[in-house]
């Protein structure tokens, strides 16, 4: 569970992912030392997983996104089309999903006319039986976390001003130890 600081932190460095550790504690009223904490149980919980750089595949060279449908053979043949799938550097993302068709990828092409050599490449594998395929004509919105964060913050956390709390106290004690 994350609390609003966790939140704020984690809004703060996906703005701004190259700000340290010390203008984020400046930014959000605590000390280094609560900064680091949060930012070190973050990555060890898995809420936070990297701190990579987010790619604009259009500026890449690679304006064309597509979702493609595909139904696979039933039986142990989904870890084989995975990996068929992860060996191709236009697949983006690929999802296990319901309804018509077994797994949803996202594709990047270079042009329409590429995106029929992407096509060609996922259906090489013969544990995919059929796909179906819808071209982005445009983003509306991007892939974002921020809000969901946010949301994740239970209204009625009052652990939210005990950990802030905690935080405070912790850092005056290390910080009347280190003299």
């Amino acid at each position: 569970m994350i609390d609003k600081l966790d939140a704020d932190l984690i809004a703060l460095l996906t703005e701004e992912p190259r700000l340290g550790v010390f203008e984020a504690s400046r930014r959000l009223g605590v000390a280094r030392g609560t900064v680091q904490a949060r930012l070190d149980r973050l990555q060890r919980s898995g809420v936070v997983r990297d701190f990579a750089p987010t790619i604009d595949t259009d500026r890449l060279g690679y304006p064309v996104t597509a979702f493609v449908t595909a139904e696979i053979a039933q039986g142990d043949r989904d870890v084989t089309v995975v990996e068929h799938l992860r060996a191709i550097p236009e697949v983006l993302e690929v999802h296990t999903i319901t309804g018509a068709g077994d797994l949803m990828i996202r594709a990047v092409a270079r042009s329409n006319t590429d995106l029929q050599r992407v096509i060609d490449r996922i259906v090489s594998d013969p544990g995919i039986m059929r796909t179906s395929t819808v071209i982005a004509l445009a983003t509306k919105i991007d892939h974002r976390a921020v809000p969901l964060v946010q949301a994740a913050v239970a209204p009625d956390d009052d652990s939210e001003n005990d950990d802030t709390q905690n935080d405070a106290q912790n850092d005056a004690k290390n910080e009347e130890e280190r003299g």
